[in-house]
């Protein structure tokens, strides 16, 4: 079977009100900030179950505020996964602190307490559990492994929005939890990202950093601040893509059970691991090939399927490897999954046929 058009690695969808909330927006004299804002910080921490939320341009910017909100300052050192999207590490980097990378777990891709508990030192202001491609690293026993000392653990939920631990939603059981909404994440605003908070105090910080330094006085510098703000067009299809979140939510998860029953038969490709006490919503369907069954490599194969108009990304490239950036000590399943992990399409309209076909052409790639 051949779909007649080529399959990209994502797309975004629009579900009902976008249209009409955008045009709304438009109508209005707030294009900048606005009602939209407002409403989208409130749906978003309804839905969360969280008492506060503050919008962000997007999801680096989101940890950049977080990060300012719990005063990293330079030589403080953030603990982040080797293998993951490393925008935190990076943020880290723009504020003179030090990144600090550890190794993940090899069948889920995730940062471990255990693995964490090795990093720690006198510096270490902040932990970040990277929720990688959907799953949701062991909250429950990093959350324990700094109780009593003085160290934050900010959740990175750019890829896990929705997903649960435990029947918890990602993004609830750190200090803080921060949101992407690009155009590939499970709700889209374009760019976009979001920090929730149950913490008062660190609200109103993140606000205060997030429009230049000024909240209670116009054009008064408190701090030396940032322009983090979402636009009211943003906030206006954030608002419309949440309304239908249960949709898009049962349409991943119909893609995530297709694509398992049609990778159980290639066994060359082995899954991302989600444990029993994570329900994910999965943000990208990735596997990690074996060597033996593809000896031409990953990124052969990607060049074979992109013939077969299958769109795929690579997995991340491991800090490790990035010697020229953070010049961390080798970690050898980082490394390995960067080799190895190839991400495949995802998106909640794509049909049971499309997966059929694209798990065959990769099965037929096997030696």
């Amino acid at each position: 079977m051949t779909p007649c058009d080529s399959i990209p690695w994502a797309k975004p969808n629009f579900w009902g009100n976008e249209h009409e909330y955008v045009a709304q927006a438009l109508a209005s004299s707030w294009i900048s900030g606005g009602p939209f804002v407002d409403r989208f910080e409130r749906d978003f921490a309804q839905y969360q179950g969280v008492r506060h939320a503050t919008t962000a341009s997007n999801g680096t910017t989101a940890l950049h505020m977080a990060f300012l909100a719990l005063g990293v300052q330079p030589g403080d050192e953030v603990i982040v996964p080797g293998f993951a999207f490393l925008a935190a590490a990076n943020v880290a980097l723009h504020m003179n602190a030090k990144p600090i990378f550890t190794e993940v777990d090899p069948l889920t891709w995730c940062m471990t307490a255990a693995h964490a508990e090795k990093c720690l030192t006198p510096r270490t202001k902040v932990i970040v559990p990277v929720h990688t491609y959907g799953n949701v690293c062991e909250m429950d026993e990093i959350v324990d492994l700094v109780s009593g000392r003085a160290i934050a653990v900010v959740e990175d939920v750019a890829e896990a929005f929705a997903s649960r631990y435990k029947n918890r939603l990602a993004g609830t059981m750190g200090n803080m939890g921060a949101f992407s909404f690009q155009a590939t994440k499970t709700i889209t605003t374009g760019e976009g990202g979001m920090v929730v908070t149950d913490s008062g105090e660190l609200c109103e910080k993140m606000s205060l950093f997030r429009s230049h330094g000024t909240l209670r006085r116009r054009y008064w510098h408190e701090v030396a601040g940032h322009n983090f703000r979402l636009t009211n067009l943003q906030a206006a299809l954030g608002c419309a893509q949440l309304e239908k979140i249960g949709q898009i939510t049962r349409e991943r998860k119909r893609v995530h059970r297709t694509y398992q029953n049609c990778l159980s038969k290639v066994p060359g490709a082995m899954l991302q691991h989600f444990p029993l006490e994570v329900d994910p919503i999965v943000w990208a369907i990735a596997v990690q090939l074996d060597p033996q069954a593809y000896p031409q490599g990953r990124d052969a194969v990607m060049r074979e399927l992109e013939s077969a108009q299958i769109e795929t990304r690579n997995g991340f490239y491991a800090a490790c490897l990035l010697s020229h950036l953070y010049g961390c000590m080798k970690m050898p399943v980082c490394q390995d999954l960067s080799q190895r992990v190839i991400s495949l399409p995802t998106y909640p309209t794509l049909q049971e046929e499309q997966i059929e076909f694209i798990c065959a052409r990769l099965k037929a790639l096997q030696a």
